[in-house]
Parts: structure tokens; sequence; C-alpha cells
């Protein structure tokens, strides 16, 4: 396969690993937007949003599992933090393998656009 993030996920491409468990693999954004910014990606590759199924949901709901416990162990829990997921060009995804941005550390912007 030739996607960015499963030859990251399985060790082929070098990250800055901050979590990983048997559903999910976290690391540092190498373009952070923000003093923390951490990709949360699937193992299982799913291409983005429209395709996640009643079969594969559950990785998500463990994705914002993984984002609250991030963010505690980060320091940004209680001042605040943005979890985004960018679904198609038009949206801004550039590697389609579902990914959730988790951002803070700062003020952030109220607009989206």
């Amino acid at each position: 396969m030739d996607c960015l993030f499963c030859k990251i996920i399985s060790g082929d491409i070098p990250s800055a690993k901050v979590y990983e468990d048997d559903t999910v693999y976290a690391f540092k954004d190498i373009n952070p937007m923000a003093p923390v910014h951490i990709l949360i990606v699937p193992k299982t590759h799913i291409s983005s949003v429209n395709d996640i199924t009643a079969e594969n949901s559950t990785v998500v709901s463990h994705i914002f599992e993984v984002a609250a416990i991030l963010a505690k162990d980060l320091g940004i829990s209680e001042s605040g933090y943005r979890v985004v997921s960018n679904c198609g060009a038009d949206a801004g995804q550039s590697v389609f393998h579902l990914h959730f941005h988790l951002l803070g550390g700062k003020q952030l912007k109220l607009e989206m656009c």
C-alpha cells in the first residue's frame, strides 16, 4: 500500500510517537499548527470520514478516548483543545487515511476557515 500513514504505523517511515495501542497510533505532526499538534490514526486503513461504517465505527470512539487521555497527559485538557478531521481535498485532507488532529497549547482562533 502506498499510504503515508500506513508506512508510519508499520515503522517504515519514522515518526515522533506519543501513543500506541492495538487500535490506534498517535504521533507529532511534522508541520504543527499549535504548540500541541498530534495526529491520531487508526491502524486499520480507512480512507476518510466518508468510509466510516457500522463495522469500523468503534475505532472513532476509541480515537476520542485517546484524544482525551493525550490532552490530559500533554497538559491541555483544562485550558482547552480542538479535535479535527478533514474529509476530502476541499476540506484540506492531504493524506487519505482517516486521522484526527489534536490541537492545543494556545488560544485557537474561533474561525475555522
